[in-house]
């Protein structure tokens, strides 16, 4: 379907608005600069991004458990949720951002024209959630591997549902033992049982988590039961559909008490992070986000190998050999065949 024209009259009245737009963001910038330049904000001090709505921030102060609603310098690039900045307080416990640190790291997700767009910065860990049920595919629990691979932020599996896993474990006690050899750690979770989420809270505390995985896990009900306040990061929840009249697009922060007396850990929950997929990777990169193939990659006979039907393979013969699961080998197999052509 072809895009529908704009006449010379509409094409006018949006470049109008577009511009008084700019005036307004122009004049404010003026005003803050001018703000700082006479001393109507306090002195520089750290703080760190709680939540972003565009150049509006929620700034969390160090020394203190207030928010603070706070602009961007007009010299700044966006910030992302989890950025540690600089900023300075107005008398009405406002601010504005003055600097941004450097980022230990930053989690991406494509946007709908495939440009990477970023949603959240320095996390030590991406959580992995999948359950008894439904039951996990491992398929796509090795996508959900690949991705986080590619960022560089540590992945940790989390089984949720116990609760409902039969006494022997069936299948799925293998396939979490096939993940654990390669060195990944796995956390059993519930909701329903006493004591069912200790691990999970020691596992959070004192890092900055994200969770990830498909609809239907419980990724919801472990974040309403870690927070304390559930209702604060719900809002007006509808129970049918799940969705937020105003969190559903914006990543946030949530401090997390450790029930242990121990640090404190650091929750970004947001729906737009919670599944992110692989169409913005190559060939090569997917191959790098299996872990047990890298001692085995360079070593074939072809340089240009695709571990295929070629001879000299090192990888196929790795798994000829059972140093590399079959299993992991098809699943690889799998994601690449699914790749766009070109």
């Amino acid at each position: 379907m072809s895009k529908r024209k704009l006449s010379r009259q509409q094409r006018w009245r949006i470049e109008k608005i577009q511009a008084e737009r700019q005036a307004r963001a122009t004049k404010h910038d003026v005003h803050q600069n001018d703000a700082l330049e006479s001393g109507e904000y306090g002195r520089e001090k750290p703080g760190r991004v709680i939540a972003h709505f565009g150049r509006s921030l929620d700034v969390g102060g160090a020394d203190d458990d207030a928010l603070h609603r706070c602009h961007l310098r007009a010299n700044l690039d966006s910030l992302v949720t989890g950025d540690r900045v600089v900023w300075r307080e107005a008398s009405d416990a406002s601010g504005v951002v003055v600097a941004r640190d450097a980022r230990d790291n930053v989690l991406e997700r494509p946007d709908a024209r495939g440009q990477l767009k970023p949603v959240a910065a320095n996390i030590d860990q991406i959580l992995i959630v999948f359950a008894v049920e439904p039951a996990p595919f491992a398929n796509l629990i090795d996508r959900y591997l690949v991705a986080a691979e590619a960022t560089g932020i540590e992945p940790v599996l989390v089984l949720n549902k116990i609760d409902l896993l039969p006494a022997d474990g069936g299948e799925l006690r293998g396939l979490l033992a096939r993940y654990e050899a390669l060195g990944y750690a796995v956390i059993e979770a519930s909701t329903r049982r006493d004591g069912g989420l200790d691990t999970l809270h020691e596992r959070l505390t004192g890092r900055t988590s994200v969770f990830v995985g498909q609809s239907g896990v419980g990724k919801s009900s472990l974040i309403d039961e870690l927070l304390p306040d559930a209702a604060l990061r719900i809002g007006a929840l509808s129970e049918d559909t799940r969705k937020g009249t105003h969190t559903t697009t914006t990543a946030r922060l949530y401090r997390l008490p450790s029930p242990l007396a121990k640090e404190d850990g650091e929750l970004i929950d947001s729906p737009g992070i919670r599944e992110f997929g692989l169409a913005h990777l190559d060939e090569r990169q997917i191959t790098d986000g299996f872990i047990e193939f890298r001692d085995y990659l360079g070593r074939c006979r072809f340089r240009d190998c695709r571990h295929r039907q070629e001879p000299g393979c090192a990888l196929r013969d790795a798994v000829e050999r059972e140093a590399i699961s079959a299993e992991r080998f098809a699943s690889y197999r799998r994601i690449l065949d699914g790749l766009a052509p070109g």
